[in-house]
């Protein structure tokens, strides 16, 4: 009975972890989702929102840590189950830097919404956005079922919001040579571009960490990576004379 009680105690602590973590990746993806409206329908409420939204997240990563310490302490986990408390650790980690992430993008929100900025400079924003976080929710169901043949799938999509960040990395460029009042709110947009093209980056590495999770083994080192705006020049306009 003494051991059963144990096992028992043991096995709610480890559900604890994965309860919270659920828990994080919903109030990131919301986060997320917040930020870019904020940013596309010029909303700063809504924005100040997500920044207060973020202490949430710090607090919940504080919270897995704090609790994997004592688990790993007091349990000496082996196996699957040291993998899955290890794992909450580094998935927390992620899922606490997204919020960072929508949190700087709110923070841009506020600037660009008092400059009056045309629609089309955002529709890119948008679909990148919509990228990165439907790969962040498909990785965040695969948490919970731990059904994680789709893994290597998700994580070859991170090459997707590569090339589309790249691409629109290139069209804000464009506006701001075309017209110099561009030059201010693009120049925001591309933090915010940036910030959301990493959150693909951090969904990439929470797949990692499922896949170790579940299989005990590392996925393929050679993560795609198809960012190509560190090789990208803009040239001066040619002379007419």
């Amino acid at each position: 009975m003494q051991f059963a009680h144990i096992a028992s105690a043991y096995s709610g602590e480890l559900d604890y972890l994965t309860k919270r973590i659920a828990a994080m990746g919903g109030h990131a993806e919301r986060m997320v989702e917040q930020a870019i409206a904020a940013l596309v329908h010029g909303d700063p409420s809504l924005a100040q929102k997500v920044v207060r939204d973020d202490s949430v997240l710090d607090e919940a990563q504080r919270e897995v840590d704090d609790k994997a310490i004592v688990i790993i302490a007091r349990r000496q986990p082996m196996a699957r189950d040291l993998r899955e408390v290890i794992g909450a650790i580094r998935i927390s980690a992620d899922l606490e830097r997204v919020g960072d992430l929508a949190k700087n993008v709110a923070k841009r929100a506020v600037v660009v919404a008092d400059g009056g900025q045309p629609t089309r400079l955002f529709r890119g924003i948008e679909a990148l956005a919509d990228l990165a976080l439907a790969q962040l929710t498909q990785v965040l169901d695969v948490y919970a079922t731990r059904v994680v043949e789709k893994l290597g799938y998700m994580r070859d999509r991170d090459d997707e919001i590569d090339a589309m960040y790249t691409s629109l990395f290139r069209e804000l460029l464009t506006y701001m040579m075309e017209d110099p009042r561009n030059i201010t709110p693009c120049t925001h947009l591309l933090f915010c571009a940036k910030n959301i093209e990493r959150i693909g980056d951090h969904a990439t590495n929470i797949a990692e960490t499922i896949h170790h999770i579940v299989t005990g083994e590392q996925m393929p080192a050679d993560r795609p990576k198809g960012d190509k705006t560190a090789r990208m020049m803009v040239l001066p306009p040619k002379s007419t004379s």
